[in-house]
């Protein structure tokens, strides 16, 4: 079949390679695309929100199965534009995408149902949000209700660092009306993972899980970005824990959503933590995790084409996957994630090979040499036996790039599972 992914970064370059490896698939479009992406599928710049001319796109080439990677255009009801052109499109209506969409409805839907996650409240006003803070003791975790490209949370440590978040945010001057509405939650101590799952409806198909990590600085230090890099599998994670996972969490939400009119179909992601009462839920997304998807979906070996359909159709899908670990590593742009700039030479890309691989996140081509375009720049990833070998392959890959002084990325990617070899210093970094 043909198949069109929505998008442009390395989580639809990773989708449109896994697709290509795909028997069930013939061949691969993706809109708007990159130049990165165009050498794996066929890209004509349309762009995400432009729904009647992707509709147009999908009746001209006979497109069997559209696949959304960003969340803008599922909150804007791209889904739901597609069913009433009788199109096969595996992603939420735009009911449904409200899971992502608004922080607000998330929360309450989890304390509607019972499932597990921080206590919280939700303002409109400065000063009652900060009036609030002044009456609770931090970690403070504060997030814009609206989308803000993975980078709508501020975990303030200090009174005085939240209510400047407070500030920016309601104020409308940091993620502008995404802001306008803020959720203020309890900080939950634990591990972080992310479970992503196939589903429709009541049914839940879980993926193998990863480990994000989010803040810009070795050590997990510094501000929240959108991601600088992954692992999978996560070993500190028991497989039992992503078992209680799946049954507290995921299906209960799945089934809730069912319950509320808004029946979930597409992936579902879940950042997890787990705590010492259990996992519970920090978020949940409408789609495809970035950078989770670049180290997931090299790990998968069944045909991608062949379980999309027939999780649309109500067929039988059984997931495999390698046993190897795969890791992640984000090069970003300096000054990411605040202030950068672009159009800076990535030299020696063309040097990946073996076990290693890109995923262009924001590059373009420049007189046939590819440039950054982004904040995140590309995912060079590898896989081995174990954290620590992919991580080595990994950066010795990053290595063959000239012009590293031009970029940064961490070099500590993975080292919770590596800290686990040593359970004595992996329990220690846990109560600190």
């Amino acid at each position: 079949m043909k198949v069109l992914v929505i998008g442009s970064g390395g989580r639809e370059h990773a989708i449109c390679h896994k697709l290509m490896e795909s028997e069930s698939v013939s061949a691969v479009y993706c809109e708007p695309g990159s130049d990165a992406i165009s050498e794996v599928a066929t890209c004509e710049g349309i762009d995400p929100l432009d729904f009647v001319s992707l509709v147009s796109l999908v009746k001209r080439e006979g497109i069997e199965l559209t696949i959304v990677g960003p969340e803008a255009p599922l909150v804007a009801g791209i889904v739901d534009f597609f069913q009433e052109n009788d199109l096969l499109i595996f992603g939420p209506t735009q009911k449904a995408a409200q899971i992502e969409g608004s922080k607000r409805f998330a929360k309450d839907l989890m304390k509607q149902y019972n499932i597990p996650t921080a206590a919280y409240e939700t303002f409109t006003s400065i000063q009652d949000a900060k009036e609030y803070i002044a009456s609770t003791k931090g970690p403070y975790v504060i997030k814009a209700n609206g989308l803000a490209a993975g980078k709508g949370v501020v975990i303030a440590d200090g009174e005085q660092e939240a209510c400047q978040a407070v500030e920016s945010m309601l104020s409308g001057s940091k993620f502008g009306e995404a802001g306008r509405e803020i959720v203020i939650e309890a900080f939950l101590e634990g591990e972080e993972f992310s479970l992503m799952a196939f589903v429709n409806g009541t049914t839940v198909i879980p993926l193998e899980i990863a480990q994000d990590h989010k803040r810009v600085g070795e050590g997990d230090t510094g501000l929240n970005t959108g991601g600088m890099g992954a692992y999978s599998p996560v070993p500190q994670i028991p497989k039992s824990v992503v078992t209680q996972a799946v049954e507290t969490i995921m299906k209960p939400v799945a089934e809730a959503m069912v319950k509320e009119g808004r029946s979930f179909t597409g992936i579902l992601y879940g950042g997890l933590m787990l705590t010492k009462e259990g996992p519970k839920v920090i978020e949940f997304n409408a789609r495809f995790g970035d950078p989770e998807t670049q180290v997931v979906l090299p790990r998968l070996e069944s045909d991608l084409g062949v379980v999309l359909k027939n999780i649309l159709g109500g067929g039988h899908v059984e997931l495999s996957w390698t046993k190897k670990t795969v890791v992640g590593i984000v090069l970003a742009s300096l000054g990411y994630p605040e202030q950068y700039e672009t159009g800076t030479a990535i030299e020696g890309l063309s040097e990946v090979k073996g076990d290693s691989y890109v995923f262009h996140s924001g590059t373009k081509k420049q007189n046939e040499e590819y440039v950054s375009s982004g904040g995140r720049v590309v995912v060079i990833g590898a896989k081995g036996e174990g954290v620590k070998e992919a991580r080595e392959k990994a950066l010795r890959s990053l290595s063959t790039i000239q012009n590293l002084t031009n970029f940064h990325y961490r070099k500590d990617i993975g080292y919770r599972a590596i800290m686990f070899d040593d359970s004595s210093l992996f329990e220690y970094t846990q109560t600190k």
